[in-house]
């Protein structure tokens, strides 16, 4: 700590990313990536890139990638907003709409990072507890706010929000934001992007990073009415005009334009889940049913966090939250199959399972 850092810094507690470990021969299942390697059109797009235009600042609408995107989801131009991760995304979206006279209210288990970006940002916001089934209790957010966020499927449970109930949602609460955060939602899930084009009061926000293999270059997205775009837009042009690089831009477009590959390995990664949590619930794990591409699960006798420390000294990793009420789950990437055998074939070896 500083005397030079602000007050408010000195108070935060930041968001704890992942472990990027620094050594090889380790089966990595503890921070959702997709364990296949990208469309092969996404490397023949980067290796084609001319090199030379890196001389130059990358466009700062990212033209070609808003483009394809509203192309892809049949939207206008200007219902499209990017930026450098879905993080970036709703960081910029919290600073845009979030900072009212009301408490934004969220679940109390969800993605960490939304409390991180409101005691940031000096946001009051109130979490509000999950059901005994770790469902999002939306009966609880009829009541004053200053916006809403979830993300659907959940994290880190998995669970899924029907369609039904999130217009029901907007229906309810049309003087504040409701942002559905879907990172997941390619893997099983139906996106509320319809809704986006019936209610003004919705963001969706999407990543590169989880279904389509590109979690190392960064590229997030929101699709919404036009005047929230404008909002993100404006906040965007106050911080950083080219938050994507050239780089992530061709590799972008690439990947959505291929769609069969998409399909092929979410479908992969979606059997597959439904192959472990099979496997896990034989073992004696209960299994929260998933719509993402992680199982979130606990053991019906064994703490969590033996249970990682156990798999870890297996070369297996896989994420454990201390937080009390999911403190004995963990929740475990879908790898590829030979990876996920690895882990029961693992966890059968215990000695007290």
């Amino acid at each position: 700590m500083s005397k030079y850092w602000s007050p408010a810094i000195s108070q935060l507690t930041p968001y704890v990313p992942g472990e990027q470990p620094k050594v090889d021969n380790l089966i990595k299942l503890n921070t959702n990536e997709n364990p296949y390697p990208p469309s092969p059109k996404v490397t023949e797009a980067i290796n084609n890139y001319p090199k030379d235009r890196l001389r130059l600042y990358c466009d700062p609408d990212a033209t070609a990638l808003k483009q394809s995107l509203a192309d892809h989801f049949q939207l206008a131009y200007d219902n499209i907003f990017v930026g450098n991760g879905s993080d970036e995304v709703l960081a910029l979206a919290f600073m845009a709409f979030f900072r009212q006279d009301k408490p934004l209210l969220l679940p109390e288990t969800t993605y960490s990072f939304y409390d991180v970006y409101c005691n940031l940002y000096d946001i009051d916001y109130r979490q509000i507890p999950l059901t005994d089934q770790f469902e999002i209790d939306f009966a609880a957010y009829d009541q004053p706010n200053g916006g809403i966020i979830f993300a659907n499927p959940n994290a880190p449970t998995g669970r899924l929000t029907s369609l039904d109930t999130i217009e029901a949602l907007l229906q309810k609460n049309t003087e504040s934001l409701v942002i559905v955060d879907e990172a997941y939602i390619d893997f099983g899930g139906e996106s509320a992007v319809e809704l986006s084009r019936r209610y003004d009061n919705v963001l969706i926000i999407q990543t590169f990073s989880k279904s389509r293999s590109l979690a190392g270059l960064r590229i997030g997205f929101a699709l919404g009415h036009k005047d929230l775009i404008a909002g993100l837009e404006r906040v965007k042009n106050s911080f950083n005009s080219y938050p994507l690089d050239s780089i992530a831009i061709v590799g972008a477009v690439a990947a959505l334009e291929d769609v069969a590959y998409f399909e092929e390995t979410t479908q992969k990664i979606i059997a597959c889940r439904e192959w472990t949590h099979n496997a896990l619930e034989q073992l004696g794990f209960t299994v929260i049913p998933s719509k993402t591409n992680f199982v979130f699960a606990r053991h019906n006798s064994l703490s969590g966090e033996e249970l990682m420390q156990y798999l870890r000294s297996n070369n297996l990793l896989v994420r454990h939250f201390s937080k009390p009420g999911i403190e004995n789950y963990l929740r475990i990437t879908i790898g590829t199959q030979a990876e996920m055998h690895s882990l029961i074939e693992t966890l059968k070896q215990h000695p007290n399972l």
